[in-house]
């Protein structure tokens, strides 16, 4: 698989559709996690999760919902479109839904997929809120309940943690953040969005010199770029200029090195280690979106975008082919596409 430019053409589209319908719906492999109360919830994917119970996990399957409402926003006359269609009306159900929230009631699930989950059911929620068609409406409306499960714990989780998670795999509070900060402002949500900006500015505001010991061996994240793109969506202009230029004050001189050399990939074939494939394309997006914040004539916007290209080109070929990437990396080929 290959893109054009590295922009979202209707052939990569189609490609990344043809892709998604392939393994949203397809039960198994099925990694669970899944906190058992009794021998009763010794259950199937399907059974658990009435929705969101394909793409080899939970949290996998939410995006693959997501790139397909992307994708549909962009090409609405997508070969796939009608395809994309019946599955979200078959899927996407009053029933379906309340099965999802069943699974959340038992107290011993409150952590369930928190916090990576939980930013991209709300990033999903976000992009059928923009869908502005009957279909996108009627799908938002039937979602919304689980949304607002979503926003009810990270309304009651973000004030109780005193210190972020800068890991780059699934527990990165920043990533997580970075989504539901989308969702909480298309959705007018101004008590989550409040609290978001104070949590990172909490954990954040203050950090400088990172030292960007990345990539650890199976991050799908860059803590360091993360952080960054969070802040770059919380603050002002003005006031990301001066917190961005101290946490990465040699960012013209390439440096952190590491930040600009993408991850070598051993074997797609290991879930683990294929998580660096979606490291170099959430690299390219952070890079793309930071170099965004920046002036035409400042330097480190160049550097940013050739690190992007480069990143970038070292995944795209790699998105398909294994289950293990071809489950997800799609998802973090978009952001960066579209970053």
């Amino acid at each position: 698989m290959t893109a054009n430019r590295q922009v979202l053409t209707p052939a990569l589209a189609s490609q990344f559709a043809k892709m998604v319908l392939g393994h949203l719906t397809q039960e198994y492999p099925n990694k669970l996690t899944h906190a058992l109360d009794n021998a009763e919830d010794v259950k199937s994917p399907r059974a658990l999760y009435p929705i969101f119970y394909g793409s080899y996990d939970w949290h996998s399957c939410v995006h693959g919902y997501w790139l397909l409402v992307r994708l549909l926003t962009r090409y609405p006359t997508l070969p796939e479109a009608s395809t994309i269609r019946a599955v979200f009306d078959q899927q996407l159900t009053d029933e379906n839904v309340k099965g999802e929230l069943a699974y959340l009631t038992s107290p011993s699930r409150a952590g369930f997929e928190r916090p990576y989950g939980w930013g991209w059911l709300l990033a999903l929620q976000s992009a059928l809120n923009k869908l502005d068609t009957a279909e996108g409406k009627r799908w938002a409306q039937t979602l919304a309940p689980l949304a607002d499960a979503f926003v009810e714990r990270f309304l009651n989780f973000l004030p109780k943690a005193t210190y972020p998670v800068r890991v780059g795999t699934h527990f990165n509070t920043a990533f997580a953040m970075t989504l539901a900060l989308e969702y909480a402002r298309s959705a007018g949500n101004q008590q989550l969005e409040a609290l978001i900006d104070e949590t990172a500015r909490r954990w954040h505001a203050k950090d400088i010199a990172c030292q960007a010991w990345e990539p650890s061996g199976d991050e799908f994240l860059s803590p360091a770029l993360m952080e960054a793109e969070l802040m770059h969506q919380v603050l002002p202009a003005a006031e990301f200029a001066i917190w961005f230029s101290a946490f990465l004050p040699h960012l013209a001189q390439r440096e952190p090195a590491t930040l600009f050399v993408p991850a070598t990939v051993t074997d797609r074939s290991d879930g683990k280690i294929a998580h660096l494939d979606g490291l170099n394309f959430s690299r390219a997006w952070c890079q793309r979106s930071l170099a965004g914040a920046l002036p035409v004539d400042d330097a480190r916007k160049s550097v940013l975008l050739d690190a992007a290209d480069c990143h970038f080109e070292s995944a795209i070929a790699h998105v398909s082919g294994d289950y293990m990437g071809e489950h997800w990396l799609g998802t973090f080929a978009l952001l960066a596409l579209e970053a």
